[in-house]
């Protein structure tokens, strides 16, 4: 499965990344996974922080299954003005 990361987590973790596919994850899943990585994944993808979620260029829950083959992407939330 690829990753991909925006605005200030792509500044800390570089744009993509990968993890091997597990049946029966889920988008919240992916994230407990990179957490656990320890250092810079728990620090910008940290349950204290708000995040943004997307399967296949889609919005989504972190209750989403996740398909191998998928993309999953994490992104802090916009606003603008």
């Amino acid at each position: 499965m690829t990753l991909r990361f925006f605005a200030r987590l792509r500044e800390a973790l570089g744009a993509e990344d990968t993890l091997p596919f597990e049946a029966g994850l889920t988008v919240g899943a992916v994230r407990e996974a990179l957490i656990a990585r320890g250092g810079r994944h728990a620090q910008v993808l940290g349950r204290d922080q708000v995040l943004r979620c997307a399967r296949n260029h889609q919005m989504c829950p972190e209750e989403t299954p996740v398909s191998d083959g998928d993309e999953v992407a994490f992104f802090p939330p916009v606003t603008g003005g």
